[in-house]
């Protein structure tokens, strides 16, 4: 008798810690991977945020941010399987959609496009730089070049090679140059110089930037994952416009070249020109995309013969998540 209670004792215990070790791993967070497109800096700030916080954590993931950089092809590695989620780009991803890659928008974190043109003083609009040197990189020719060319007459031998340093443009009054409105414009007011700056979106380029990119594979597999990172990063991009120091800490961890002043004029570039709150973020939450504003990039594309006119651009993103969160900013980011 004795003999079988113990018997009975072993069998209870072995099946609890069996349980244990099951709810354990029921609960554990799903292991994310999201990859950014550049260093970590001001632009990435929410994500960052997120991490931080504790907000990717609350939503029961497990989030590693994977730094981009020059050599890096965020939609391969994201077509891989090395990341779960990319920043990415939407005239990129119809590109590499229409070419059979399974890439899916499921936020557009900016509701502009940071890309400017910069010029010196005297300039005052953008219709001026018509027929005008700029410095320019040869990705600009599957971007926005084209529509430069469509709106205001600009024509590619006005082009040239940008290395990705202002000093020729500092040392060229005839000069302007493309850059990133967080970026290039603070590296010339250190160099001695207020430039004369124009956002594109401004003007009437309607791309998204910084998009959120995942995988039609786990969308069918994860819909819950996919939807608790997309929610949990909207809410980093809420927390860091309203308070960007525990962002800003880790990416200096993530890139020490990031300064104090770097970080500052990227979040003011942010709020100045709304690229996080602007457009339809008001109303229908950061993150926010719509079918119109999606057409109007793919009919821009095809008028460019950048991707055929028969292709079914609606692949290429999802509105479910989005729609679903609406987190919308603090009504002192919208003025």
């Amino acid at each position: 008798m004795a003999r079988s209670r113990g018997w009975l004792r072993w069998v209870l215990g072995s099946g609890l810690a069996m349980f244990s070790v099951a709810a354990a791993q029921a609960q554990a967070p799903q292991k994310i991977t999201f990859c950014t497109n550049w260093f970590a800096q001001a632009e990435h700030g929410g994500f960052y945020q997120a991490l931080a916080t504790g907000l990717y954590k609350k939503a029961d993931l497990d989030v590693t941010i994977k730094m981009g950089g020059p050599q890096v092809n965020g939609l391969q590695l994201l077509a891989g399987g090395t990341c779960d989620f990319y920043m990415g780009y939407p005239v990129q991803d119809i590109v590499a959609a229409s070419r059979g890659v399974p890439v899916v928008t499921v936020a557009a974190i900016f509701q502009k496009d940071p890309s400017v043109l910069i010029a010196h003083q005297g300039v005052k609009t953008l219709a001026d730089l018509k027929g005008k040197p700029i410095l320019v990189a040869s990705y600009v020719n599957t971007t926005w070049w084209p529509w430069l060319e469509n709106k205001y007459g600009f024509t590619q031998s006005q082009q040239r090679p940008y290395t990705f340093n202002v000093a020729q443009f500092l040392q060229d009054k005839n000069l302007s140059q493309q850059g990133y409105v967080g970026s290039e414009p603070l590296m010339i007011e250190q160099g001695g110089e207020k430039p004369v700056v124009f956002l594109l979106s401004d003007y009437g380029w309607p791309a998204y930037a910084e998009t959120i990119d995942t995988t039609r594979g786990l969308i069918e597999k994860s819909p819950q994952v996919v939807a608790a990172f997309v929610k949990a990063s909207a809410e980093g991009w809420k927390s860091y416009l309203a308070d960007p120091a525990p962002g800003n800490k880790l990416i200096a961890e993530a890139d020490p070249k990031q300064t104090p002043e770097q970080l500052a004029f990227g979040l003011s570039m942010m709020k100045k020109y709304q690229l996080v709150t602007g457009g339809e973020a008001g109303k229908l939450g950061i993150g926010a995309m719509t079918d119109a504003r999606w057409k109007e990039m793919f009919d821009f594309m095809v008028q460019n013969k950048m991707v055929p006119a028969s292709f079914d651009y609606r692949k290429v993103y999802d509105l479910q998540f989005i729609k679903s969160i609406k987190v919308l900013p603090d009504a002192a980011d919208l003025k």
